[in-house]
C-alpha cells in the first residue's frame, strides 16, 4: 500500500518519506479500513517532531474516515462495506491514517452516515470529539456566558456550534477578521482580537464586571492569566484540552482558592469508554441530524505530506486540513 511514514523525529521535509509498506491484515477484533481521507491536526505534527517513536517506523495521524473492507476474527462480517471514521488510530500505535489501508480495534471504527463525506468524517476523531467532550464537561450551559479560546479553530469551531445549539452565548477569541467572520459564522456572538485587545477588559465590558461563567479552553498558559484577572466569575468552571506552552505553567493560586473555581482537564486520546462511548453515539447523531457544519480549510494529496503538516504548523488555514487518499 502507499503510505506516508518516518522513521525519527524532526522537521517534516527531513523527515517524512512516501512510498511503499505492507498491506496490513486485521487481526481478531479488528477491522481494515480502506482509507478515502486522513485528518491532520497539530497533536500529528508535534508527535512528530518530538515524541519517541513507538517502533521502527511511525505512519502518522489518528483520524480518518473510509470503507471496512476486511475484518478480523470475532468481528461480524455484517461490518464489511460499512463507511467509517477512526478515532485514535495512532494513539500508542505506530500505524496510522496516513495510508491506504488502517486495521484497528474495530470499536475504533465508528459508522459514518451515508450522507456525510469522509472529509467531514476525517474530522471528528479529535476536533469532533474534543468539542463534545469539553462541551459535555461543561455541564449545564443554558443561558450562560461562555468564553471559547482559538473559537475559529478545528475544535472550536464545533464548540461554538454546539454551545450555541445549547443556549449559551458565545465569546470567542480569534487571530484576525477572517477567523472572527468564521467563528460567528458557527454562532459566536462575540469575537476577541486576542493579538491587538485587552481580552479581560473586553470580557468584563460584555458580562457588566461579572465575568464568564464558564471557558472552554485550549491554551491554559494564557487563560490561567486571564483568571487570575477575574475573567470567569466566582465558582465559574474553566474546561481545558489544552495549552501553548505545555511545560511548567506557574498558576496565581489565592484567586483560585477564593473565587471557588472548577478546573477540569482532559486529553481526548484518554477519554474513559463509558463518556467515549456517547460521545461517539452523539456525534453521529449530530451528523445523521445534520446539526454540524463543517470547515474543511485545505485538502492535499498523499504526496502533499509535508506541505500538510507545514501548512497544520503554520497555523493559517481557517478550518480543518484533510489528505485524499487516492487509489
Amino acid at each position: 500500500m502507499k503510505a506516508a511514514w518516518y522513521e525519527k523525529n524532526g522537521a517534516a521535509r527531513d523527515v517524512m518519506i512516501v512510498g511503499e509498506q505492507p498491506t496490513p491484515q486485521p487481526a481478531a477484533g479488528e477491522v481494515r479500513v480502506q482509507l478515502h481521507c486522513s485528518g491532520v491536526n497539530p497533536s500529528d505534527v508535534k508527535s512528530r517532531t518530538a515524541r519517541p517513536l513507538g517502533g521502527p517506523l511511525i505512519i502518522p495521524h489518528s483520524d480518518g474516515a473510509g470503507i471496512i473492507d476486511a475484518v478480523g476474527e470475532g468481528v461480524d462480517k455484517s461490518r464489511l462495506g460499512e463507511r467509517v471514521w477512526t478515532w485514535n488510530a495512532q494513539w500508542q500505535r505506530p500505524m496510522g491514517t496516513a495510508a491506504q489501508f488502517v486495521c484497528l480495534p474495530s470499536a475504533q471504527a465508528a459508522g459514518l452516515p451515508n450522507d456525510v463525506s469522509f472529509q467531514a468524517g476525517a474530522c471528528m476523531g479529535i476536533p469532533g470529539l474534543t468539542a463534545l467532550q469539553a462541551v459535555r464537561i461543561a455541564g449545564d450551559v443554558t443561558m450562560q456566558t461562555v468564553l471559547v479560546t482559538g473559537a475559529s479553530s478545528a475544535v472550536g469551531h464545533y464548540v461554538t456550534q454546539m454551545l450555541k445549539r445549547l443556549g449559551a452565548k458565545v465569546i470567542g477569541t480569534v487571530g484576525s477578521e477572517a477567523k472572527a467572520a468564521h467563528a460567528k459564522a458557527a454562532g459566536a456572538d462575540h469575537c476577541l482580537f486576542y493579538k491587538s485587545e485587552d481580552v479581560v477588559a473586553r470580557v468584563k465590558e460584555l458580562t457588566g464586571g461579572k465575568g464568564v461563567d464558564t471557558i472552554i479552553d485550549m491554551d491554559f498558559s494564557t487563560t490561567i492569566q486571564y483568571m487570575a484577572q477575574g475573567v470567569l466569575r466566582p465558582h465559574g468552571h474553566l474546561v481545558c484540552y489544552g495549552s501553548n506552552s505545555p511545560a511548567e505553567i506557574p498558576v496565581n493560586f489565592r484567586p483560585l482558592l477564593f473565587n471557588s473555581y472548577t478546573l477540569s482537564f482532559f486529553v481526548v486520546y484518554d477519554i474513559p469508554e463509558d463518556q467515549r462511548e456517547p460521545c461517539v453515539f452523539i456525534l453521529n447523531s449530530m451528523l445523521k441530524n445534520k446539526q454540524l457544519t463543517h470547515s474543511i480549510g485545505a485538502e492535499l494529496s498523499l504526496d502533499q505530506v509535508v506541505q500538510a503538516h507545514e501548512t497544520v504548523e503554520a497555523g493559517k488555514t481557517i478550518g480543518n486540513l484533510v489528505i485524499n487518499i487516492a487509489h
